[in-house]
């Protein structure tokens, strides 16, 4: 079976509006910050397909969502896309996964002027069997508010999600288990590796990151102007290394690395 990358996720924790900042900096058009019914906030870097999502959690409330609080700060959820929650629930009961019930929420939006408000049917798996982080499966019912034109041009030219790197002890149990979500359409590409690998991919730049036994690692951008992020990354003070048509960055405050790619 097919599926599609609906999001990716980095958890900023009580740091959002950092996280915002640098990724301005680095060229990326992102949304306002959105306020969900759950307790979060969230900025998002969108694409034609899929997207990506800072989240955090508002500062002075009382409100906040537990599932963030307790996620570590970094690449923390691969989101695959579904247009139909309940049939997806029942389809992961089947394959064996343990799942928490359906689970719908919403955020306000403002488009040209008039108040509005985008929601979301999620079907998200009993923490612990991806150890990297959070997986789960989005349904959007308001598309056309997420989805905005205002929204989809970079000016550091990335145009796509094109993959996710998890770094684990043993690959291959860990491609099997993903394996039972489906396989990803050619458009994008989760690339399972171990230590050995990562460091050979991303040299010193893989010291950045905190050691764990299994974690989502980096985030690759398809269609960005690579020496524009180098010279992004300069400016920023961030190490990064540019080869032919590609950089990474290492973005040790959010314990990650970005990868660009022409």
């Amino acid at each position: 079976m097919s599926v599609a990358v609906d999001h990716l996720v980095i958890n900023t924790r009580f740091d959002t509006e950092a996280a915002a900042t640098l990724f301005r900096q680095l060229g990326f058009t992102l949304t306002p910050q959105g306020h969900h019914s759950l307790g979060s906030i969230n900025h998002l870097v969108m694409f034609t397909e899929g997207y990506l999502e800072l989240i955090g959690l508002p500062l002075g409330t009382n409100t906040l969502r537990l599932e963030v609080l307790d996620s570590p700060r970094g690449i923390d959820g691969l989101v695959v896309a579904t247009a139909d929650p309940k049939a997806t629930h029942a389809a992961l009961l089947d394959r064996g996964f343990r799942v928490q019930p359906v689970q719908y929420f919403s955020r306000p939006v403002e488009i040209d002027g008039a108040a509005a408000e985008a929601r979301f049917g999620t079907v998200r798996l009993v923490p612990g069997q991806f150890l990297a982080g959070r997986v789960y499966f989005c349904h959007h019912q308001t598309p056309e508010l997420v989805w905005r034109p205002e929204w989809l041009g970079h000016a550091n030219g990335a145009t796509a999600l094109a993959g996710l790197t998890v770094v684990s002890q043993d690959p291959e149990a860990t491609r099997r288990q993903y394996a039972k979500l489906g396989a990803f359409d050619s458009g994008f590409v989760l690339d399972i590796i171990d230590e050995a690998t990562l460091t050979e991919r991303f040299a010193a730049l893989a010291q950045a990151l905190t050691p764990r036994a299994e974690r989502f690692a980096a985030i690759t951008f398809r269609g960005a102007d690579p020496l524009l992020l180098a010279r992004h990354a300069v400016r920023l003070g961030l190490d990064h290394r540019v080869e032919a048509a590609r950089v990474t960055i290492a973005v040790p405050a959010f314990d990650l690395l970005l990868e660009f790619i022409a």
